[in-house]
């Protein structure tokens, strides 16, 4: 760690564990049983409270509270954790909680983007490559698998899932689980095809967009409920990886599929 980098108005704890080139702007608070890794950017004003792990090269900018106590009334003042991954971006006035006794723990991957004036509650599962637009809100126990994108403004109902490369438009509400690779819109929020751009950007080929289109076209644009869709699908796409997530997904679906 270089002093050089460390603005002499921050308060930082002495136990707290920051790596080789951590950068800490004016005013901000590092409380104890911090872990900040090499490269690690972190602005102004910007609070890092106790029990929080951030990896190496994130930048976080100003205003924001990571790892604040969890938004629960059960919550009881028992340690739990928040984990930031490598090379994640978090822009300004977000506020990201750690978990509560049921989980202990709230994550975010590698490689993502929460834009300003995010919150992600107590409990929350970010995988890597997400993209979380200004003003997005995730309730406790919320899980958000790889490559997903939310739009701004769209709050997500505590215990949803969006799954992996799917799309959320902005402005809406989530308050169901939305399956993997497809885009979701409207409101109510409904499927609205699946996400084409991004899965062609991940380089998934034109088979596998074709495997993708046929289940969700069993799924949503037919006579049948989800337990006869599901056979269906097993029985006619059953081999194919893309379909074992979607099916996956279903299974594991609490709030049902929007």
């Amino acid at each position: 760690m270089s002093k050089d980098l460390i603005h002499p108005s921050a308060l930082i704890s002495k136990k707290c564990k920051l790596g080789q080139n951590v950068s800490i702007g004016p005013y901000c608070i590092i409380e104890d049983y911090v872990t900040i890794g090499d490269n690690t950017i972190i602005d102004s004003h910007t609070i890092i409270k106790k029990y929080t792990d951030i990896g190496a090269s994130c930048t976080i900018f100003s205003h924001c509270v990571i790892g604040e106590i969890p938004q629960d009334k059960k919550y009881a003042g028992e340690k739990t954790k928040l984990i930031i991954g490598n090379n994640t971006v978090i822009r300004e006035f977000c506020t990201l909680n750690r978990g509560t006794q049921e989980t202990k723990l709230t994550k975010i991957g590698n490689d993502c983007l929460l834009m300003a004036y995010v919150h992600v509650g107590h409990d929350c599962i970010i995988n890597n490559d997400v993209i979380l637009a200004n003003g997005v809100q995730l309730g406790g126990h919320v899980l958000i698998d790889d490559y997903a994108i939310v739009g701004g403004l769209t709050p997500v109902h505590q215990f949803c899932k969006i799954g992996q490369h799917s799309l959320v438009g902005g402005g809406l509400r989530v308050v169901q689980d939305i399956p993997p690779f497809i885009i979701a819109n409207g409101q109510p929020l409904k499927f609205s095809g699946i996400n084409a751009l991004g899965l062609r950007r991940r380089k998934f080929t034109a088979a596998q967009r074709t495997n993708i289109k046929k289940a969700y076209k069993i799924i949503y644009n037919s006579t049948h409920n989800i337990s006869q869709a599901v056979n269906k699908i097993k029985n006619e796409l059953k081999s194919k990886n893309e379909i074992s997530v979607i099916l996956e997904f279903i299974k594991t679906s609490n709030r049902g599929l929007i």
